[in-house]
């Protein structure tokens, strides 16, 4: 750093303003720095910075790789960290990489807090973390005690998709389920309760399921092999949703006029043009900001009860949604008596 700062004319405390991101070094000048830096090959040592300081100032994040909703979530993550002067660090679940492992190794990187997107079901690893550090959990619907969560209106939002779906009469309306996915059993419950509350508690049908393609392709199968299909189908997740259009375009099923599907968490994947999925919407970046708030009033402010963010969950609707087939009326048989007395 010294070295850069004699390259440049400047102080070594101005090189340090420029690489901390801090005020009090103007645009021209913070290009010269990293220039001359880039020129001699300078690159900060962020571990050493770490070890000079009292605190990290990081964050660790636990996630999925295999969601997209969670890699949203993880963009705005860092946008919301950075305004509140911390910095990221990801931490990702694996087949082979254990919720205890992920989590050892975001600790082990002096993190401060844990931000779990989507996961966190070994409640015992849970409780210990949070004896340590401040843990958020963004989207779990029971979490274990001590621990701060962010989530999403499930239930409300399962009951505006059935609204809207009855609203264009239909009747037999099925779901999908999120088997046991992150607010899995909130979306059930909301299906549930929405169906009832429109008195079709009949026609309510939950089909074993998860969060991916091939449990939302299976269940189209199943759902394609009954005697009395729904005209419309509910998905506990976008990805699901995907496996199920997927199987009825190649049954020869036209969505939406021989059947509607919709969706839940707005992915990106699901405004595509050749997808245009009616879905609930996630909002990933005020999900992403109440989380790192959250963090942060524990470690700069010293909140120490837990607390719980519940944020509205939306209706996008697109072309995956239409109105419900009526039969037409049965074609009327000509009676041979009255055609004789006719003629």
């Amino acid at each position: 750093m010294r070295d850069v700062a004699a390259r440049v004319g400047l102080s070594q405390s101005a090189v340090s303003l420029v690489y901390r991101n801090a005020p009090g070094v103007g645009p021209e000048t913070r290009d010269r720095v990293l220039r001359a830096a880039e020129e001699i090959g300078y690159h900060r040592d962020n571990a050493a910075s770490l070890l000079r300081r009292g605190r990290s100032r990081q964050l660790g994040v636990l996630f999925r790789m295999r969601h997209p909703f969670a890699v949203e979530l993880a963009e705005h993550i860092y946008s919301a960290a950075e305004a509140l002067g911390y910095q990221v660090v990801l931490s990702a679940m694996t087949d082979t990489r254990s919720e205890r492992m992920a989590i050892d190794e975001l600790l082990g990187n002096r993190c401060e807090g844990v931000l779990l997107l989507g996961v966190g079901s070994d409640t015992d690893v849970l409780r210990d973390v949070a004896r340590r550090v401040p843990v958020v959990a963004i989207g779990l619907a029971s979490p274990t005690p001590g621990i701060d969560v962010v989530r999403s209106d499930d239930s409300r939002g399962l009951g505006e998709a059935v609204a809207h779906l009855v609203a264009l009469g239909h009747r037999r309306i099925s779901y999908i389920d999120g088997g046991g996915g992150p607010a899995a059993s909130l979306r059930r419950r909301g299906y549930r309760n929405a169906m009832r509350q429109h008195d079709l508690g009949e026609f309510a049908e939950v089909i074993p399921g998860e969060y991916t393609e091939i449990a939302g392709a299976r269940a189209a199968e199943q759902i394609l092999a009954s005697e009395q299909p729904p005209t419309a189908v509910i998905a506990a997740n976008d990805e699901c949703a995907l496996g199920v259009l997927d199987s009825l375009i190649r049954a020869g099923v036209k969505v939406p006029d021989d059947m509607s599907v919709v969706g839940y968490d707005d992915s990106r994947i699901a405004s595509l043009p050749f997808v245009d999925l009616t879905t609930v919407r996630q909002d990933a970046a005020m999900m992403a900001t109440a989380a790192v708030k959250a963090a942060a009033e524990r470690l700069d402010e010293g909140r120490r009860d837990p607390r719980s963010v519940v944020l509205p969950a939306k209706l996008v609707v697109r072309s995956t949604t239409g109105h419900a087939l009526v039969p037409a009326p049965a074609a009327a048989v000509p009676d041979p008596g009255g055609s004789a007395a006719q003629q």
